[in-house]
């Protein structure tokens, strides 16, 4: 069965449509969106891809990503809250990422709340999650693709509350898809049941 929002590909298989024919997008779609996130580094990466995608397509975010995670320290949160004022200056020189200097000062500012959050014996993973939709998966009669629910409205105002920035409503939406909070695979895609 295929809809609006799957198709069936050269490999006969159905996915959501969004992928469209690139290749790191259909792997992405089939080995990552949608499945679950843990660990403080683990989502301050995602959080600060999903900041620096603001604006932009997701591609254009995961063709530099691995250009991100050097230049960010695999986003190890102790080691990006101790950057300076000269690693943002080498950042803005580095092609390989997004050279927006609000966004490259908001990841270094949102590593240091994170690590504020650790020392107080809290984690920004186990804050994300607790923002999850009682239900996960939406079932296939009512399904389609959002920007905002009321989940990712309050997940923004309690980063925004805590200093986050490049944090709005429809960014962390797209983080809860990406991250497992949400099961947004589109009926009839081959993932929507792997990953309940």
């Amino acid at each position: 069965m295929t809809s609006n929002n799957t198709r069936k590909y050269d490999d006969g298989r159905t996915r959501c449509i969004w992928p469209g024919n690139d290749e790191q997008y259909i792997y992405y779609h089939d080995t990552e969106w949608g499945v679950p996130v843990y660990g403080d580094n683990e989502l301050f990466e995602r959080i600060s891809l999903e900041g620096f995608q603001a604006g932009l397509s997701w591609i254009t975010i995961l063709r530099r990503r691995e250009e991100f995670r050097k230049a960010f320290k695999n986003f190890e949160v102790s080691k990006v809250a101790k950057f300076t004022d000269s690693h943002v200056e080498k950042l803005m020189l580095n092609e390989g990422i997004i050279r927006n200097r609000a966004k490259i000062s908001s990841t270094i500012n949102n590593s240091r709340i994170i690590q504020d959050l650790q020392k107080s014996q809290r984690s920004i993973s186990d804050l994300v999650w607790s923002f999850a939709p009682k239900q996960k998966l939406i079932p296939a009669a009512k399904f389609e693709w959002r920007v905002t629910t009321s989940e990712s409205d309050a997940l923004s105002r309690e980063l925004k509350k805590l200093g986050f920035g490049f944090v709005g409503s429809t960014t962390m939406y797209a983080l809860m898809q990406a991250t497992g909070l949400v099961n947004d695979h589109a009926p009839g895609c081959f993932r929507r049941k792997e990953i309940i």
